[in-house]
């Protein structure tokens, strides 16, 4: 008998099972990857998925410890990114 390949529940979610969470609509994620400042995503014939360790870690790259000190990464709200 095998052991099931992921015990603890999926390794992907689809948009709005991440947008869950992470506490955010599907339409703001679905910006995000518009825009290009969203965590990272597959697509799977039609669909896009979402690693619950990629949407762990973008999430995290808001994380701060103290409100003196500015974080490495911001994560800005879901709209068009400007590069010059």
């Amino acid at each position: 008998m095998t052991e099931p390949l992921e015990p603890d529940g999926p390794r992907y979610l689809r948009t709005p099972d991440a947008a869950l969470h992470l506490g955010l609509s599907a339409r703001t994620l679905e910006k995000h990857r518009c825009f290009g400042t969203g965590p990272k995503y597959l697509k799977l014939g039609g669909r896009i998925v979402y690693e619950i360790s990629d949407l762990d870690a973008w999430a995290g790259t808001g994380l701060r410890y103290s409100t003196t000190n500015p974080p490495k990464r911001l994560i800005h709200p879901a709209r068009r990114v400007v590069r010059r």
